[in-house]
């Protein structure tokens, strides 16, 4: 008899049949019990039974994760959609498979994995303890484990990728998603996340190995006894900040600088290592937040752990550096791989800066400090700076002046970091890459976002500023009047319907009849409509869209008449229906007040005549 027919029989033997009465159902409920070795998800689980919840339990077992922008992302609980010991050591079954096919030496040269503080008590399903499970599974089929022993920023699973030359990387966290999520993040050996063929490779190879292989697979003490891990956190920690010195270009300017600091890693991983890239740069600590300064999995002081959100969830940031007399706050959000930043205005009035806002900055300092170092102005020719397509424009308006090339591509730094690698590897310089929510990367570190690397960037340009007497908000308008005002709004609206979700988006697509696209916005005419996610762009002559397909999730852009530029697009890790526009304008222009008028008039447009429809299943997040 086999392993999972005897514990099919165990299971039985437990429980009453029929359980719920729902045949497919029942059958679910009975192979994740046999399979299911955690006592807080078999406990969960079997508390639904006993109600019984069948359209809970059907939910949870009849369908499975996938990856999304930023890989496996969910709430942690029993269930084959959730986030859990099972659900972890058959998305690794199923990457290790996949490894050994695809790489020959992926055993030698091992996987890395990190994780964060992320845990949830009654489901048992910490970072660490996944992150073990991982690791375990891999051990279990001989395939070296760069295991680190402490939380780390996610930035450092890629780095170390790099580093020590690896297979593949996996960063157990849920980045700023709420407190009962968690994730599973892979990237390739290039350093980047998986995107596709290998993301489609991956979640396939799952399909093929979802029972366990072995009890090894649940042996979390098995990290401690096999001689195929090691701990990575020391080299690679050392190296992560030798190769960060590279991006400072004004120390002396940094050691005397008077302007003082605060940070908030938002009760995550990052105070620590955004200190120690502070002292890199030659400045004094940063002034922690203190009461989110160490890592806290139930993020206590704040609605969402997103600093996105803005001033709303910077209030205890912002009131400490009033009372310090600090200009400047840094907050990194809780696996360090964003960052968030907010100056002084006079009597004590914040700026708190957008993704956009912040890009513009960045991208004008890292070119800035490129010329200072570089004496052949015709080298320009191979320098490149990237941004999603829903992000600004404003690279491409200074790539147009500067001469330096711009390129876009789909949302998520999955497909800019595999275009960077691209890039590196054919010898051109990457100086700049974002996202505007709030994901920036300064040099080529790393291909993925950095809030580490990028807070200490920041405050030497807010430094360097300082010594000419300006402040980031005056050199932003400077940027502006350089390269062209670029006025941009993004928000978005919760929906939890993923039937609403399709109906609205099949409406878009259908809106005057089939395969008819919405012609006006706020009355405003729509002169393009490009939808990634059917390949459709009507402004170009074969109507294909230049950038790829991605039928998983939805995307339609729309540029009008007037020169906005809006789209909307779903989100790969949380339930939002996300929305951007965009206004530019040559520059000079001194009128600002009315462009921001007009943008407004149309992203509210946007959203009343192409949401609202479905408002009774839609929260929207006022900007």
């Amino acid at each position: 008899m086999s392993d999972a027919k005897r514990d099919d029989d165990a299971v039985k033997a437990e429980l009453k049949l029929p359980i719920t009465g729902d045949k497919q159902v029942d059958e679910a409920v009975l192979r994740w019990l046999s399979w299911d070795k955690n006592v807080h998800t078999r406990a969960e689980l079997l508390a639904l039974v006993a109600c019984p919840h069948v359209d809970e339990l059907r939910s949870r077992l009849s369908g499975r994760l996938t990856f999304g922008t930023a890989g496996l992302r969910a709430p942690m609980g029993a269930g084959y959609n959730r986030i859990n010991d099972l659900t972890v050591i058959q998305a690794t079954q199923g990457l290790c498979a996949y490894l050994l096919k695809c790489i020959p030496d992926a055993g030698r040269r091992g996987v890395v994995v990190g994780f964060d503080t992320r845990g949830r008590r009654e489901s048992g399903c910490s970072s660490e303890r996944l992150a073990a499970l991982t690791a375990a599974v891999m051990l279990s089929r001989d395939v070296c484990v760069h295991l680190f022993s402490s939380y780390v920023p996610t930035p450092y699973v890629p780095f170390a990728v790099i580093e020590l030359g690896a297979a593949a990387g996996v960063m157990i966290t849920a980045s700023h998603n709420p407190k009962e999520d968690n994730g599973y993040k892979v990237y390739w050996c290039n350093g980047a996340q998986i995107a596709s063929p290998h993301d489609k490779g991956v979640l396939k190879s799952m399909e093929e190995h979802l029972e366990p292989w072995s009890a090894s697979c649940w042996d979390v003490e098995l990290v401690h006894r096999s001689p195929l891990r090691s701990d990575p956190l020391s080299h690679v920690d050392s190296r992560y900040l030798d190769h960060l010195a590279s991006l400072c270009f004004h120390r002396e300017i940094n050691s005397r600088c008077p302007l003082k600091f605060v940070h908030s890693s938002f009760h995550g991983v990052g105070h620590v290592f955004v200190r120690q890239a502070f002292q890199v740069f030659g400045f004094p600590p940063p002034i922690p937040v203190p009461e989110q300064k160490d890592p806290d999995p139930d993020f206590p002081s704040v609605r969402c752990p997103n600093p996105e959100e803005g001033e709303s969830v910077l209030k205890l940031a912002l009131l400490l550096a009033e009372k310090e007399n600090a200009r400047v706050v840094l907050a990194t959000d809780p696996d360090a791989d964003r960052l968030a930043v907010a100056e002084m205005c006079d009597r004590c009035r914040w700026k708190v800066f957008s993704g956009n806002e912040l890009a513009a900055l960045l991208g004008w300092w890292m070119l800035f400090t490129w010329k200072e170092t570089h004496g052949n102005p015709a080298d320009v020719q191979h320098v490149y700076m990237l941004a999603t397509t829903v992000s600004s424009k404003i690279l491409q308006a200074l790539a147009h002046v500067e001469g330096f090339h711009f390129e876009e591509t789909l949302p998520g730094f999955k497909w800019m970091g595999n275009r960077i690698h691209e890039l590196i590897e054919s010898g051109k310089t990457v100086l700049f890459a974002f996202e505007e929510s709030i994901g920036f990367l300064c040099g080529g570190l790393l291909p993925d976002k950095d809030g580490v690397s990028t807070a200490a960037v920041v405050a030497e340009m807010a430094a360097y500023l300082h010594h000419r007497k300006l402040s980031l908000q005056q050199q932003l308008r400077n940027i502006y009047q350089t390269y062209g005002h670029h006025v941009s709004a993004s928000s978005y609206v919760i929906c939890n319907d993923a039937t609403t979700i399709h109906k609205i988006f099949a409406r878009i697509r259908d809106f005057d009849g089939r395969g008819s696209y919405p012609d006006t916005c706020g009355a405003v005419p729509i002169i393009h409509v490009r939808d990634v996610t059917t390949g459709y762009d009507s402004s170009r002559p074969d109507r294909r869209s230049v950038l790829p397909v991605s039928r998983s999730s939805h995307m339609i852009t729309f540029t009008l008449d007037n020169g906005v530029v809006a789209t909307l697009r779903t989100s790969g890790t949380e339930p939002k229906i996300k929305y951007y526009s965009e206004l530019c304008t040559p520059p000079g222009t001194s009128d600002v007040g009315c462009l921001e008028a007009e943008l407004r008039k149309v992203t509210d447009a946007l959203v009343e005549e192409f949401l609202e429809p479905e408002r009774n299943k839609l929260v929207r997040r006022m900007v």
